[in-house]
Protein backbone atom coordinates (compact mmCIF):
# COMPACT_ATOMS: atom_id res chain seq x y z
CA UNK A 1 0.00 0.00 0.00
CA UNK A 2 1.46 3.91 -0.68
CA UNK A 3 2.11 5.62 2.06
CA UNK A 4 1.25 8.61 -0.06
CA UNK A 5 -1.12 8.74 -3.39
CA UNK A 6 -0.27 11.64 -5.54
CA UNK A 7 -3.46 12.45 -7.67
CA UNK A 8 -3.45 15.42 -10.50
CA UNK A 9 -5.07 16.50 -12.85
CA UNK A 10 -3.13 16.63 -16.44
CA UNK A 11 -4.22 19.87 -18.77
CA UNK A 12 -2.78 23.14 -17.03
CA UNK A 13 -1.92 21.21 -14.50
CA UNK A 14 0.78 18.75 -14.42
CA UNK A 15 0.97 19.55 -18.59
CA UNK A 16 2.27 23.33 -19.29
CA UNK A 17 -0.52 24.09 -22.21
CA UNK A 18 -2.03 26.71 -20.61
CA UNK A 19 -1.21 30.76 -21.38
CA UNK A 20 1.06 31.65 -17.83
CA UNK A 21 5.10 30.49 -18.48
CA UNK A 22 6.40 27.07 -17.25
CA UNK A 23 9.18 27.23 -14.66
CA UNK A 24 12.61 25.44 -16.61
CA UNK A 25 13.02 23.00 -14.39
CA UNK A 26 9.28 22.42 -12.43
CA UNK A 27 8.98 18.93 -14.26
CA UNK A 28 11.94 17.55 -13.02
CA UNK A 29 11.17 18.79 -9.50
CA UNK A 30 7.84 16.47 -9.55
CA UNK A 31 9.65 13.69 -11.56
CA UNK A 32 11.98 13.65 -8.52
CA UNK A 33 9.54 14.32 -6.03
CA UNK A 34 7.17 11.21 -7.22
CA UNK A 35 10.37 9.12 -6.69
CA UNK A 36 9.93 9.67 -3.20
CA UNK A 37 10.11 6.22 -1.59
CA UNK A 38 6.11 5.01 -0.73
CA UNK A 39 4.31 7.51 -2.79
CA UNK A 40 2.37 6.11 -5.81
CA UNK A 41 1.40 8.44 -8.65
CA UNK A 42 -1.97 8.80 -10.16
CA UNK A 43 -3.10 11.23 -13.09
CA UNK A 44 -6.87 12.20 -13.13
CA UNK A 45 -7.69 13.74 -16.26
CA UNK A 46 -10.45 14.61 -18.60
CA UNK A 47 -8.76 13.22 -21.35
CA UNK A 48 -9.19 9.32 -22.51
CA UNK A 49 -7.02 7.15 -22.02
CA UNK A 50 -5.11 6.86 -25.50
CA UNK A 51 -4.73 10.90 -25.17
CA UNK A 52 -3.14 10.67 -21.67
CA UNK A 53 -1.09 8.25 -22.43
CA UNK A 54 -0.59 10.16 -25.79
CA UNK A 55 0.39 13.36 -23.20
CA UNK A 56 3.25 11.35 -21.24
CA UNK A 57 5.24 10.62 -24.45
CA UNK A 58 4.79 14.23 -25.47
CA UNK A 59 5.83 15.61 -22.42
CA UNK A 60 8.06 12.82 -21.37
CA UNK A 61 6.19 12.11 -17.86
CA UNK A 62 6.42 9.38 -14.74
CA UNK A 63 4.19 6.79 -15.62
CA UNK A 64 1.47 6.40 -13.49
CA UNK A 65 0.46 3.56 -10.55
CA UNK A 66 -3.32 4.49 -11.77
CA UNK A 67 -5.03 6.79 -14.47
CA UNK A 68 -8.45 8.04 -13.75
CA UNK A 69 -9.55 8.89 -16.94
CA UNK A 70 -12.39 10.61 -19.01
CA UNK A 71 -13.44 12.78 -15.92
CA UNK A 72 -13.70 9.90 -13.48
CA UNK A 73 -15.78 7.61 -15.47
CA UNK A 74 -12.88 5.13 -15.79
CA UNK A 75 -9.86 3.90 -13.71
CA UNK A 76 -7.54 2.05 -14.40
CA UNK A 77 -4.63 0.07 -13.15
CA UNK A 78 -1.41 -0.18 -14.63
CA UNK A 79 0.71 -3.39 -14.93
CA UNK A 80 3.71 -3.08 -16.59
CA UNK A 81 3.20 -0.97 -20.08
CA UNK A 82 -0.78 -2.36 -19.55
CA UNK A 83 -3.36 -0.21 -18.01
CA UNK A 84 -6.43 -3.00 -16.78
CA UNK A 85 -10.03 -1.12 -15.61
CA UNK A 86 -10.04 -1.46 -11.98
CA UNK A 87 -12.64 -4.09 -10.89
CA UNK A 88 -16.33 -3.26 -9.98
CA UNK A 89 -15.42 0.83 -11.09
CA UNK A 90 -17.64 0.52 -14.37
CA UNK A 91 -20.85 -1.45 -12.51
CA UNK A 92 -21.20 0.64 -9.97
CA UNK A 93 -21.72 3.53 -11.99
CA UNK A 94 -23.96 2.26 -14.48
CA UNK A 95 -26.99 1.94 -12.13
CA UNK A 96 -27.39 5.90 -12.45
CA UNK A 97 -28.01 4.88 -15.97
CA UNK A 98 -30.45 1.86 -16.46
CA UNK A 99 -30.89 1.00 -19.97
CA UNK A 100 -29.20 4.49 -21.31
CA UNK A 101 -25.33 5.03 -22.35
CA UNK A 102 -23.98 7.88 -23.80
CA UNK A 103 -25.29 7.36 -26.81
CA UNK A 104 -29.05 6.73 -26.24
CA UNK A 105 -28.79 10.21 -23.59
CA UNK A 106 -27.23 12.21 -27.08
CA UNK A 107 -30.18 10.92 -28.82
CA UNK A 108 -32.71 11.80 -26.36
CA UNK A 109 -30.70 15.61 -25.70
CA UNK A 110 -30.87 16.45 -29.06
CA UNK A 111 -30.13 19.96 -30.15
CA UNK A 112 -29.55 22.94 -28.39
CA UNK A 113 -28.41 26.32 -29.84
CA UNK A 114 -24.58 26.40 -29.20
CA UNK A 115 -24.45 22.56 -27.62
CA UNK A 116 -22.32 20.13 -30.18
CA UNK A 117 -21.06 17.24 -29.35
CA UNK A 118 -17.00 16.73 -28.86
CA UNK A 119 -15.41 14.21 -30.95
CA UNK A 120 -16.11 10.82 -30.73
CA UNK A 121 -12.94 10.29 -29.08
CA UNK A 122 -14.04 12.07 -26.41
CA UNK A 123 -16.83 10.25 -25.94
CA UNK A 124 -17.30 6.97 -23.35
CA UNK A 125 -20.05 4.42 -22.33
CA UNK A 126 -20.72 6.68 -19.53
CA UNK A 127 -19.18 9.92 -20.54
CA UNK A 128 -21.11 12.47 -22.80
CA UNK A 129 -19.35 15.38 -23.69
CA UNK A 130 -20.08 18.57 -25.59
CA UNK A 131 -18.93 22.21 -26.33
CA UNK A 132 -20.16 25.46 -26.06
CA UNK A 133 -18.63 27.96 -28.09
CA UNK A 134 -19.08 30.93 -27.08
CA UNK A 135 -18.00 30.16 -23.50
CA UNK A 136 -20.43 33.12 -23.04
CA UNK A 137 -23.23 31.28 -24.04
CA UNK A 138 -22.83 28.67 -21.13
CA UNK A 139 -25.20 29.58 -18.92
CA UNK A 140 -28.15 29.95 -21.16
CA UNK A 141 -26.98 26.07 -22.59
CA UNK A 142 -26.52 24.73 -19.59
CA UNK A 143 -29.96 25.75 -18.16
CA UNK A 144 -31.66 24.33 -20.90
CA UNK A 145 -30.00 21.31 -20.86
CA UNK A 146 -30.29 20.75 -16.93
CA UNK A 147 -34.74 21.15 -18.01
CA UNK A 148 -33.90 18.49 -20.14
CA UNK A 149 -32.30 16.20 -17.62
CA UNK A 150 -34.53 17.14 -15.39
CA UNK A 151 -37.36 15.10 -17.62
CA UNK A 152 -35.59 11.91 -17.57
CA UNK A 153 -35.23 9.50 -15.06
CA UNK A 154 -31.89 8.70 -14.45
CA UNK A 155 -29.25 10.27 -12.35
CA UNK A 156 -26.74 12.16 -13.81
CA UNK A 157 -23.70 14.89 -13.05
CA UNK A 158 -23.03 18.01 -15.24
CA UNK A 159 -19.52 19.05 -15.19
CA UNK A 160 -18.65 22.69 -16.75
CA UNK A 161 -15.07 24.05 -16.95
CA UNK A 162 -14.17 26.66 -19.64
CA UNK A 163 -11.24 26.31 -22.19
CA UNK A 164 -9.45 29.61 -21.41
CA UNK A 165 -7.05 29.14 -24.26
CA UNK A 166 -9.90 28.90 -27.36
CA UNK A 167 -12.71 30.80 -25.42
CA UNK A 168 -14.72 27.33 -25.33
CA UNK A 169 -17.22 25.96 -22.37
CA UNK A 170 -17.01 21.90 -21.86
CA UNK A 171 -19.76 20.15 -20.65
CA UNK A 172 -19.27 16.85 -19.53
CA UNK A 173 -22.03 14.37 -18.01
CA UNK A 174 -21.91 11.45 -16.17
CA UNK A 175 -23.54 9.54 -13.78
CA UNK A 176 -24.28 11.11 -10.78
CA UNK A 177 -21.84 8.07 -9.08
CA UNK A 178 -19.00 9.35 -11.15
CA UNK A 179 -16.77 11.80 -11.45
CA UNK A 180 -13.26 12.84 -10.57
CA UNK A 181 -13.86 12.93 -6.59
CA UNK A 182 -15.61 10.04 -6.68
CA UNK A 183 -13.28 8.25 -8.38
CA UNK A 184 -10.80 8.71 -6.10
CA UNK A 185 -12.98 7.78 -3.36
CA UNK A 186 -13.15 4.40 -4.97
CA UNK A 187 -9.98 4.27 -5.47
CA UNK A 188 -8.78 5.50 -1.77
CA UNK A 189 -11.34 2.67 -0.83
CA UNK A 190 -9.73 0.02 -2.63
CA UNK A 191 -6.47 1.01 -1.37
CA UNK A 192 -7.41 1.17 2.42
CA UNK A 193 -5.83 4.72 2.73
CA UNK A 194 -6.81 7.84 5.33
CA UNK A 195 -7.87 11.18 3.97
CA UNK A 196 -4.21 12.60 4.98
CA UNK A 197 -2.23 10.45 2.90
CA UNK A 198 -3.98 11.37 -0.44
CA UNK A 199 -3.06 14.64 -2.23
CA UNK A 200 -4.68 16.46 -5.20
CA UNK A 201 -3.68 19.25 -7.67
CA UNK A 202 -5.96 20.74 -10.06
CA UNK A 203 -6.29 24.16 -11.93
CA UNK A 204 -10.16 23.99 -13.75
CA UNK A 205 -14.15 24.21 -12.25
CA UNK A 206 -13.98 19.96 -13.21
CA UNK A 207 -11.23 19.67 -10.24
CA UNK A 208 -13.51 21.70 -7.69
CA UNK A 209 -15.01 18.39 -5.89
CA UNK A 210 -11.89 17.32 -5.19
CA UNK A 211 -10.15 20.84 -4.35
CA UNK A 212 -12.98 21.29 -1.12
CA UNK A 213 -12.99 17.45 0.26
CA UNK A 214 -11.02 16.61 3.09
CA UNK A 215 -8.19 15.59 1.40
CA UNK A 216 -4.72 17.61 0.87
CA UNK A 217 -5.23 19.59 -2.17
CA UNK A 218 -3.34 22.22 -4.29
CA UNK A 219 -4.87 24.84 -6.61
CA UNK A 220 -1.87 25.81 -9.21
CA UNK A 221 -1.37 29.43 -9.48
CA UNK A 222 -2.17 29.42 -12.97
CA UNK A 223 -5.97 28.63 -12.09
CA UNK A 224 -8.13 31.67 -13.22
CA UNK A 225 -9.33 33.88 -10.24
CA UNK A 226 -12.88 32.34 -10.76
CA UNK A 227 -11.60 29.17 -9.84
CA UNK A 228 -9.61 30.38 -6.94
CA UNK A 229 -12.62 32.18 -5.52
CA UNK A 230 -14.68 29.39 -6.24
CA UNK A 231 -12.50 26.85 -4.43
CA UNK A 232 -11.91 29.23 -1.41
CA UNK A 233 -15.68 29.49 -1.01
CA UNK A 234 -16.24 25.98 -1.45
CA UNK A 235 -13.08 24.74 1.19
CA UNK A 236 -15.26 27.24 3.65
CA UNK A 237 -18.65 25.85 3.45
CA UNK A 238 -17.10 22.29 3.81
CA UNK A 239 -15.04 23.03 6.74
CA UNK A 240 -11.64 22.16 4.81
CA UNK A 241 -9.57 25.37 3.86
CA UNK A 242 -6.97 23.75 6.08
CA UNK A 243 -6.49 21.20 3.23
CA UNK A 244 -6.77 23.63 0.75
CA UNK A 245 -3.05 25.04 -0.74
CA UNK A 246 -3.11 27.70 -3.14
CA UNK A 247 0.38 28.06 -5.19
CA UNK A 248 2.12 31.29 -4.84
CA UNK A 249 5.53 29.98 -5.85
CA UNK A 250 9.11 29.82 -4.67
CA UNK A 251 11.36 32.11 -6.36
CA UNK A 252 14.58 31.10 -4.64
CA UNK A 253 13.79 27.62 -6.00
CA UNK A 254 13.23 29.02 -9.58
CA UNK A 255 9.71 28.27 -9.42
CA UNK A 256 6.72 30.04 -10.19
CA UNK A 257 3.55 28.13 -9.03
CA UNK A 258 2.46 26.87 -12.12
CA UNK A 259 1.72 23.97 -13.65
CA UNK A 260 4.35 21.26 -12.49
CA UNK A 261 6.10 24.23 -9.90
CA UNK A 262 2.69 24.82 -7.97
CA UNK A 263 2.23 20.60 -7.78
CA UNK A 264 5.61 20.65 -6.17
CA UNK A 265 5.13 23.19 -3.74
CA UNK A 266 1.94 21.93 -2.63
CA UNK A 267 3.05 18.85 -2.30
CA UNK A 268 6.03 20.48 -0.29
CA UNK A 269 3.64 22.03 1.68
CA UNK A 270 1.61 19.16 3.43
CA UNK A 271 4.60 16.45 3.30
CA UNK A 272 8.06 18.26 4.71
CA UNK A 273 9.50 15.06 4.68
CA UNK A 274 9.07 14.37 1.17
CA UNK A 275 10.70 18.34 0.70
CA UNK A 276 13.81 16.90 3.39
CA UNK A 277 14.65 14.30 1.78
CA UNK A 278 14.52 15.53 -1.87
CA UNK A 279 16.71 18.13 -0.28
CA UNK A 280 19.33 15.78 0.80
CA UNK A 281 19.10 13.49 -2.64
CA UNK A 282 19.78 16.34 -4.43
CA UNK A 283 22.70 17.21 -2.40
CA UNK A 284 23.82 13.73 -2.33
CA UNK A 285 23.87 14.11 -6.15
CA UNK A 286 25.80 17.34 -6.36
Amino acid sequence: MPEILLCTDLDRTLLPNGLQAESPNARQWFVEAVNYPGLQLAYVSGRSLALMQQAIVEYNLPLPDFAITDVGSLIYRREGKHYRPLPGWQHYIAADWGSHNSQSLAHTIGELPHLKLQPAQQQQQYKLSYQIVPATAMAEDIALLQQQLLAMAINVRLISSIDETSNMGLVDLLPQRAGKRQAIDFLVQSLSLAASQIFFSGDSGNDLDVLISPYRTALVKNATTDVVASALQGSQAQGTQHCLYLAQGLPELGLNGNYSAGIVEGLWHFFPELKTWLAAKRQGNG
